[in-house]
């Protein structure tokens, strides 16, 4: 090792890592960093008690859940306010026993993927019943919501063309348009997204921009109206990330473009099943023949296993609550409408939240990590989110909130933020 090496390693070791210095460790193999990496991890998790990397759930998605300490190696009782799981349909009896049903009929795995014979019936009724819930001509599922996007977008957007994202977009977008253009406008900023699509007039073959519904850090929404008007005069295609909206959003749960009136007017709407539907897996809904050329072009859906036949039959019966039982959606607003009110009565910012997530920004990684250990130590799990997850100076802890929350349970937690908000000079 030679002098500026060794300086370099020595420089590492003596500051604060954070994720993002794992990616270009001077002077490190692969091996050499993975080793790095494991040794900060164990100096956070067990030497400082800070930021555990994995939990590990012992009990079906709820409000209340039994989780694993890795400290003690107990199982205990925690208020969940993690998941993703909206409506609470993951448990759902129905939701449940279609799954047992089809795993019964079917089998546990289709065997192959879509073109070589793995899609059942149901895959089929279910990519027919998305594309009506959506409002679009047609529709693709992906077994693997994160392909949903990157997938997607490889396979569309090459060198002539460009993507026009949102600096928020999720990563699974990002990840799709490495073999593109890329032009970003400012977060749900009309203005700069009309300056982008001024200046890119003319220039490339397709123009696509590309927002989310909900989205996921900040639990603001796209104003998609406006983009939708402004993409159709200058020319460009819109797609929208529905991941955090399907269910969610609009009188029916239809999602952002029930929302804002505009159905049937976006050009690409993906989304997950992973969400306020209970289950895993993704999907795109849209014009017939550019469904039909992903079926034959999208390496993510070509070359993958089509998806389970109880993850197929779980989401039809949660597309089936989402639309018989509307009251669940009733209850998930209650409580983002409570909680918000309560937040901003302790003094959190939270004013821009529109939806059930809730970001605690602590603007620093070792603050962030700290107050999940006290919210977890206090049966409370929450998400830490750290930098590059979020850009720097805005590390935070998100809380998520579902339907079967009771106001009992949003009350407990608020009673703890509202002391960790003052221990962490947070309000």
């Amino acid at each position: 090792m030679n002098t500026l090496e060794l300086e370099e390693v020595q420089v590492i070791e003596e500051k604060e890592l954070s994720l993002v210095d794992f990616y270009n460790l001077q002077g490190m193999d692969m091996m050499e960093k993975a080793s790095k990496f494991n040794s900060m991890l164990e100096k956070d998790v067990f030497t400082k008690r800070l930021f555990q990397q994995k939990i590990v759930a012992c009990s079906p998605s709820a409000p209340v859940r039994s989780v694993k300490d890795v400290y003690s190696g107990h199982t205990k009782q925690m208020f969940q306010f993690a998941s993703n799981d909206y409506l609470n349909l993951a448990n759902h009896p129905k939701v449940v026993e279609a799954g047992v049903e089809a795993v019964r009929k079917y089998g546990a795995g289709p065997g192959s993927a879509p073109l070589l014979g793995g899609a059942f019936e149901m895959n089929i009724e279910l990519e027919q019943r998305i594309a009506k819930f959506k409002h679009a001509e047609s529709a693709l599922v992906y077994p693997v919501g994160f392909s949903s996007n990157s997938s997607t977008l490889i396979s569309l957007l090459q060198k002539d063309d460009l993507a026009i994202l949102d600096m928020l977009v999720h990563a699974s977008i990002v990840d799709g348009c490495k073999n593109t253009n890329l032009k970003h406008f400012k977060h749900n900023d009309i203005a700069s997204l009309e300056m982008v699509l001024k200046k890119t007039k003319g220039e490339y073959r397709t123009r696509l921009v590309i927002v989310d519904g909900v989205y996921s850090m900040d639990g603001d929404i796209a104003p998609l109206d406006q983009i939708v008007a402004l993409a159709k005069y200058y020319g460009a295609y819109v797609m929208i990330d529905d991941a955090h909206s399907t269910g969610v959003l609009g009188e029916n749960g239809r999602g952002t473009s029930e929302y804002f009136g505009v159905e049937g007017q976006v050009d690409i709407i993906s989304g997950t099943f992973s969400k306020a539907l209970g289950g895993v897996g993704g999907f795109i809904a849209a014009k017939k023949e550019l469904v039909e050329l992903l079926g034959y072009c999208s390496r993510g859906f070509m070359f993958s296993t089509a998806m389970a036949p109880q993850v197929c039959a779980s989401v039809l019966a949660a597309l089936d609550i989402i639309e018989q039982e509307p009251e669940r959606r009733v209850r998930l607003w209650k409580n983002i409408r409570y909680f918000k009110n309560s937040l901003l009565n302790l003094g959190f910012n939270v004013s821009h939240v529109e939806s059930a997530i809730f970001p605690i920004i602590t603007g620093d990684d070792q603050i962030t990590k700290a107050l999940w250990t006290d919210l977890f130590e206090s049966n409370i799990y929450v998400g830490p989110v750290l930098y590059p997850a979020v850009p720097k100076r805005l590390s935070r802890v998100r809380i998520s909130l579902m339907a079967d929350h009771t106001q009992e349970h949003l009350d407990t937690l608020l009673t703890v933020l509202a002391s960790l908000g003052k221990k962490y000079d947070l309000i």
